[in-house]
């Protein structure tokens, strides 16, 4: 028989995270002080950040060390399965080969908990008691609760109020863990207080979530905020998926023509994509693609601009592909994927037109998952089975064209806390929600008084 797993022992969990500043051509122009408007410094970090983490976001350095106790911590769940989806390919009839790493192996269920775990040390280390995020369909949310358990701190999450409402056991598991869990906006803070007084059942989005989090963290000494996808110390952490990857793929004897990631804040993509990419920017040519919803298409229509990271206005002022900090994406499943800006390192390289952009409707991906889920068993999240909807575009149009390809996509997570979503779809009560270019362009208004990236 044929191989249809590729495994590796956990002796080989890297060592190392792969750190794709070290290869860029062009750079992100610099993160700016929300209220200077001026490049931020280290200092202007640690009120909401350990050192650990703010020198890792800053670094150049090609790889950077895993550090030894968050590595073993991966030994609970990694290295993650890499599959050859060899009845996913009878299915759908192609003679295109598809791939897929599994990161719902993981206790969370997804690949949040890579840098939750890193997060949550380095943190510790500092001293700090206590940590507040947000969370949209509570992936990260559940990692992160997960790991601060691990490590003995408190956890306070924020999560968007339409996930808070459709995924009460994602929730759950979350206050499982230890987590104090609050539907965003809440009246706890400023943010959401403000929120709420123009529209008592705003339906919450990630921008709201990290405003509550962000002032809940400042309020209190003992407290920091993290982050679970956006900025660069996050996307690095993920690059041990893509590092296993390329090993699995060694394995398989095969190299991918095209990657493929889902895509809210980039975290997802980032971790498969990176490692790959050092061979792109190397010379060794492939695909590489990140995978939106239609209803929040960041990379494919938004503009690339300085924005805020989050609708409060407290974060730095970022360059990257948004829709505008104020944009309230439609309530679809894919919670992950509600985020109206991309990390700055993922903009770059569209921008740079060294990766592409999908977008796809919520209904077509939902028929993608329910194909995989028929063939490989796997329930997958709403938010990776946008990357499975691409495999299926990709393997169909190689096989038209005569040139079928190697695609390796993310499984980024399973959809067992997403069963409410596939009981609306099999129900004919899941819808395409429509968005108008002069919705966007009302939404990116916000931008005009921002400073334009060099």
């Amino acid at each position: 028989m044929s191989p249809v797993k590729f495994l590796l022992t956990e002796d080989e969990i890297p060592t190392h995270y792969y750190n794709i500043q070290a290869d860029l051509r062009n750079h992100p122009p610099p993160p700016l002080h929300p209220g200077t408007r001026k490049p931020i410094g280290p200092q202007d970090l640690q009120p909401i950040f350990p050192m650990g983490l703010i020198l890792q976001e800053v670094s150049r350095e090609r790889f950077i060390k895993i550090p030894d106790e968050v590595r073993a911590m991966y030994q609970l769940f990694r290295p993650t399965p890499l599959f050859h989806a060899r009845r996913f390919e009878q299915r759908l009839g192609t003679k295109a080969k598809i791939f897929y790493k599994y990161e719902g192996a993981s206790p969370a269920g997804s690949h949040k908990l890579n840098t939750a775990l890193a997060q949550a040390s380095f943190n510790a280390q500092e001293g700090v008691k206590r940590l507040t995020t947000e969370t949209g369909a509570g992936q990260w949310g559940s990692a992160l609760s997960m790991a601060c358990s691990f490590y003995g701190l408190e956890c306070k999450v924020y999560m968007v109020s339409v996930s808070f409402q459709q995924k009460p056991y994602r929730r759950a598991l979350m206050q499982t863990f230890g987590a104090t869990v609050t539907a965003s906006p809440s009246s706890q803070t400023e943010s959401g207080r403000k929120i709420l007084k123009t529209n008592p059942n705003h339906p919450g989005s990630l921008g709201i979530a990290i405003s509550e989090a962000i002032e809940d963290a400042a309020q209190r000494d003992d407290t920091k905020y993290s982050l679970g996808s956006v900025l660069n110390h996050v996307l690095l952490h993920q690059t041990v998926i893509g590092l296993e990857a390329k090993k699995q793929m060694e394995k398989a004897g095969e190299y991918p023509d095209i990657v493929i990631g889902s895509c809210g804040g980039g975290s997802n993509y980032a971790g498969l994509a990176f490692p790959f990419l050092q061979d792109k920017l190397n010379g060794t040519p492939h695909r590489s693609i990140a995978v939106e919803p239609a209803s929040c298409p960041t990379l494919t229509r938004g503009t690339y601009s300085y924005d805020f990271g989050d609708t409060g206005e407290l974060t730095p002022l970022m360059p990257m592909y948004t829709l505008g900090h104020n944009f309230v994406p439609a309530s679809i499943h894919a919670g992950g994927l509600r985020y109206h800006g991309a990390a700055p390192l993922v903009s770059q390289l569209v921008k740079d037109q060294i990766i592409e952009a999908q977008a796809y409707k919520q209904i077509e991906v939902f028929d993608a998952a329910k194909e995989f889920a028929r063939t490989e068993g796997i329930v997958p999240a709403p938010e990776s089975a946008h990357a499975i909807r691409s495999a299926i575009h990709e393997a169909q149009h190689g096989d038209k064209n005569g040139k079928p390809p190697v695609i390796l996509f993310n499984l980024s997570g399973h959809g067992h806390f997403d069963m409410q979503a596939y009981d609306d779809y099999f129900g004919g009560r899941l819808t395409d929600h429509g968005l108008s270019q002069e919705s966007i362009e009302a939404s990116l208004k916000t931008l005009k008084a921002l400073p334009v990236p060099a």
